[in-house]
């Protein structure tokens, strides 16, 4: 259900380079991306998280300013679980319990803006 057409199209764009996002900082985010979708997409949905809250990044800077990204487009790694307020990684977990938080644009959207 997370699996947006967005998130596929934009997973497909392999090899782009965005503005402070390198294609090798892409791929391990790229393959994260689509590996919460595919495996705990449903869950993140049933639990509220929203496309920017998982998948934003700043439409001026891409990955620069981590704290307006969503939780996936920061370091690259693999889910492990998706919780109310937080996606665990092995190593640490990402929140989205920071009041009146705000988000950039989804990632699909941030690529449409760089074209």
């Amino acid at each position: 259900m997370m699996r947006a057409a967005g998130v596929c199209a934009v997973a497909r764009d392999q090899a782009r380079s965005y503005r402070y996002l390198t294609p090798a900082r892409w791929m391990p985010i790229r393959e994260a991306a689509i590996d919460i979708c595919d495996r705990l997409g449903a869950e993140a949905h049933a639990l509220g998280w929203t496309a920017a809250e998982l998948f934003a990044l700043l439409p001026e800077h891409g990955t620069l300013r981590i704290e307006i990204c969503g939780v996936m487009m920061i370091t690259g790694n693999r889910a492990q679980a998706v919780e109310p307020t937080r996606v665990v990684f092995e190593r640490g977990s990402a929140y989205r319990t920071k009041q009146g938080q705000i988000w950039g644009i989804p990632v699909w959207e941030f690529a449409k803006k760089v074209r």
